[in-house]
């Protein structure tokens, strides 16, 4: 007697997909890149076009000097402006292209493996070094802030940080580091930014306090 086919069909389980975005806010975070790359990118490239004004005009007077404290035109003709030999802005006119290209993508669905979160992270924490040797300079060597400047350094500090939450989310060996910072990613970001603030007020207070 022969044994009869099963005819019993399995129930097909759906298998949610892994998240696209890996990092604390995965719904937030291609924002954060597309419109910190936006800001970081618009303002580098208005440095530029003001900086060939300059160069064509000495006398031209650029659209982000409005007073003796936040004054482009007083920061872009000195040499820490052209740290490498050419414009800081060309530097962020290609680093922020990439970043808004990578938040594009992951809005697409796109997924990154590990190296590339690793190198995005690599290359914002130059940036952030970088913009930290500009904001010593600016605060203490040159006296003056510049408006478009200090937009870099705004989108630059949470790129890093949350690039570098990313890579850890990535990294099997640091997901329990990156598990303790997700609870609390926002508070990183909100201190850097007051300390960098308090600094700017303290550093020019006798110019803030005359304006009240």
């Amino acid at each position: 007697m022969t044994a009869a086919a099963p005819t019993e069909e399995f129930a097909r389980v759906p298998v949610e997909p892994a998240p696209a975005v890996p990092g604390p806010v995965p719904r937030l975070l291609p924002w954060l890149l597309i419109v910190g790359g936006a800001l970081g990118l618009l303002a580098a490239f208005a440095l530029t076009v003001e900086r060939i004004a300059l160069l064509q005009d000495p006398n031209y007077q650029p659209s982000c000097s409005i007073n003796p404290v936040l004054s482009c035109g007083s920061v872009m003709t000195t040499e820490q402006a052209a740290f490498f030999g050419f414009p800081n802005p060309l530097l962020g006119i290609g680093a922020f292209a990439v970043v808004v290209t990578t938040g594009v993508a992951l809005l697409a669905g796109a997924r990154f493996p590990l190296w590339y979160w690793a190198g995005l992270t690599a290359g914002s924490a130059a940036g952030v070094v970088f913009v930290h040797y500009l904001i010593f300079q600016s605060l203490y060597r040159i006296g003056a802030l510049c408006p478009y400047c200090m937009v870099v350094w705004v989108v630059t500090i949470p790129i890093f940080w949350y690039s570098a939450l990313a890579t850890l989310d990535r990294s099997g060996g640091a997901r329990g580091l990156y598990a303790g910072l997700r609870q609390y990613h926002a508070v990183p970001v909100v201190l850097w930014f007051v300390v960098v603030i308090g600094l700017a007020l303290h550093r020019f207070w006798d110019y803030w306090s005359s304006l009240l």
